[in-house]
């Protein structure tokens, strides 16, 4: 299957950002669609990109926008939602992707990357993992003969700009105690590079079609050596609690209703399943999982944390 044209919902996203970076080194045309054309004018000179402002909610613009397109790549998601029509769980994980998939058939699209979730599954103790399950369900149902899918499952995804470690690391510089919900989760952290380079290995390889690939990074940690960790690299000295399983709960249950949903209770029941990976599919695809300690430093490291990276580099011959 040869790609020319690939059109990404939720292109102007952390992720999505990187994986038209990489595309664009390609001779494919990318277009990615946007509410607020305004404010992603920073996209613009990556080449080869189009920025459409379109309601993606809308059946109609979604059609129209997909004419032409080859391939749709689908990011949207939310961790937490909202009380209005469009920020629902089952609005963005599960409406979506059943206008989407129409879209693509009415359009003439031929292949879809869906972004999924490790842990995602319609008996998921939480409703992000039960939408983000039952979307990924509904996604691979439509693959066939005329129409290839391929859904990922990351694990939490680390970068310069991800909303996990850099949340840890602006609570820890404003609180000189950090109470922990659920401190024994279990993650396997994925850099953005490699989920992106995994999106632009996967978009025309025909042994890919129709599978479900589980993406993370070369080590698993708990929740709490992460945040430890984080502080390190911050050089602050906290008073990090571990949270008992009940403690946790009612965390979860208070500060839902904080401006902002810092923590959820649907939060607290997603990291009851471990979000470690049973097959990763980095390798497999040529791809070297890129070590959490070999990138954060680098945006997250206080003064002499980042002399120390910048010293690492100059040694290795990569400075500049």
């Amino acid at each position: 299957m040869r790609i020319r044209s690939v059109c990404i919902l939720g292109g102007t996203g952390f992720i999505g950002r990187q994986i038209a970076n990489r595309l664009a080194n390609q001779p494919i045309h990318i277009k990615v669609l946007t509410r607020h054309r305004e404010r992603n004018r920073h996209l613009l000179p990556i080449p080869n990109l189009e920025l459409v402002e379109a309601d993606i909610h809308n059946a109609e613009a979604l059609t129209r926008e997909l004419a032409g397109m080859d391939a749709v790549i689908n990011l949207v998601a939310i961790l937490n939602e909202g009380k209005k029509p469009g920020r629902r769980f089952e609005d963005v994980h599960v409406h979506l992707v059943e206008r989407l998939i129409t879209a693509c058939r009415e359009a003439g699209v031929k292949r879809l990357l869906h972004m999924s979730s490790l842990g995602a599954s319609v008996d998921g103790p939480s409703r992000y993992q039960q939408t983000k399950g039952e979307g990924e369900r509904i996604a691979l149902a439509a693959h066939g003969d005329d129409f290839a899918v391929t859904t990922f499952q990351p694990s939490v995804v680390f970068g310069p700009a991800d909303s996990f470690l850099n949340t840890f690391a602006g609570m820890l510089r404003l609180a000189p105690v950090l109470p922990l919900p659920t401190p024994d989760a279990r993650f396997q952290p994925v850099y953005v590079d490699d989920v992106a380079a995994a999106f632009e290995a996967s978009l025309s390889n025909r042994t890919l079609f129709g599978r479900t690939l589980e993406l993370g990074g070369p080590s698993t940690y708990r929740l709490i050596e992460l945040v430890r960790y984080v502080a390190g690299l911050l050089e602050l000295k906290r008073a990090i609690i571990p949270l008992p399983d009940g403690l946790s709960r009612l965390q979860g249950r208070v500060m839902q209703h904080l401006p902002g949903q810092p923590y959820t209770y649907d939060n607290y029941l997603s990291t009851r399943v471990d979000n470690v990976c049973t097959d990763n599919a980095l390798p497999q695809l040529g791809i070297h999982p890129t070590a959490l300690e070999a990138v954060a430093p680098g945006y997250l490291g206080g003064k002499t944390t980042r002399y120390r990276y910048d010293e690492w580099r100059r040694d290795a011959g990569r400075h500049g």
